[in-house]
């Protein structure tokens, strides 16, 4: 049961305080030459506050762009095989917006769908997500076309919404978020009479997710996909800002005696995603990539998993070199 309290913008200073007491990191926006990325922070002065969106995605968090999975040493008549073990600490991500935080859930899906994922699992078992409610949208947003919103809790431990009086409304939504509460309950105070709804940003649906995830089986052959895909340059920078993509590439960093095995970030939209080692490619035009990614996002992921592997964020659109607009690019496709 979600409980309602507030919080001050001078009490935040002290429960950082706790936080770093208690031995939690915390990864909050911080501002560099234009870019607000995550970064340690010990105050809220650190944390990057008039920012609508993160740069990159908070993903990194869970799922590092260069990851050890094992290593090994080659001795005469054996191989010396050892498993690597993530390094891992507790964790606080501050300041994450409501759609960044919702794409957590579907990485979960992606790494605990078949066997469960030790190295996924290890970093989120320790990590606790402190939302902030979207005040202020642009014209790539798109949360609410596919189930999110500027206020949603989906992801959140612990969700702040900004008050008109230099407050925060806080929602304590899960298990780590009362821990969080519990470091300095002095520091919260009941909520009265608060309209969360009126304080958030304004932002109306452009298609049907739902509708669109049934009309693309029959979209296939479709010319609308060599049309929209004509800018693309296959560059991945949607894949690799986008907070829900989870593909990755096994590679192996090897000489005569000893060696690694990495995983690394990957994307369906790069040629070599698919090329096989005898030179063929079943997805060998920049169009068939394009809808693969669509595909991916809004077909085989919700036909399995019952949700879009979408949070709407935007950061595609903001990221792609070329203007590639998702949002407008599916809404042509819904309506198709």
């Amino acid at each position: 049961m979600t409980t309602i309290l507030k919080i001050s913008a001078e009490s935040l200073e002290a429960l950082f305080a706790a936080l770093g007491d208690s031995g939690r990191r915390i990864l909050g926006p911080t501002e560099t030459d234009g870019r607000v990325d995550l970064g340690e922070v010990q105050t809220p002065a650190q944390v990057a506050d008039a920012h609508l969106q993160l740069t990159l995605s908070a993903k990194e968090a869970v799922f590092p762009r260069v990851e050890r999975l094992l290593s090994y040493k080659t001795m005469p008549g054996k191989v010396e095989l050892n498993d690597a073990e993530p390094d891992i600490q507790p964790t606080v991500l501050f300041g994450l917006r409501p759609c960044e935080a919702s794409g957590f859930g579907s990485l979960d899906s992606v790494f605990n769908w078949d066997s469960r994922d030790k190295f996924f699992n290890a970093r989120v078992e320790q990590m606790t997500v402190v939302g902030l409610s979207c005040t202020q949208a642009d014209d790539a947003c798109f949360c609410t076309s596919v189930g999110g919103g500027p206020g949603s809790t989906k992801g959140s431990d612990l969700l702040l919404t900004p008050l008109a009086d230099g407050h925060y409304l806080v929602e304590i939504l899960t298990a780590k978020g009362e821990e969080i509460q519990a470091l300095a309950p002095h520091l919260f105070q009941p909520a009265v009479n608060e309209d969360k709804e009126a304080l958030l940003a304004k932002l109306e649906p452009h298609f049907d997710r739902e509708a669109l995830t049934a009309k693309l089986p029959g979209l296939f052959t479709s010319e609308l996909w060599a049309e929209q895909s004509l800018r693309c340059v296959g560059c991945g920078a949607c894949a690799f800002v986008c907070p829900t993509c989870a593909c990755f590439d096994i590679q192996e960093e090897a000489d005569t005696k000893e060696g690694q095995r990495l995983r690394c970030w990957d994307s369906c939209g790069l040629r070599q995603f698919t090329l096989h080692a005898s030179g063929h490619n079943p997805r060998s035009a920049q169009a068939e990539r394009w809808r693969q990614r669509i595909y991916h996002k809004f077909s085989y992921f919700p036909q399995r998993f019952g949700e879009a592997m979408c949070v709407g964020c935007g950061k595609c659109t903001r990221a792609c070199p070329v203007d590639m607009n998702l949002k407008e690019h599916l809404t042509q496709a819904c309506g198709t």
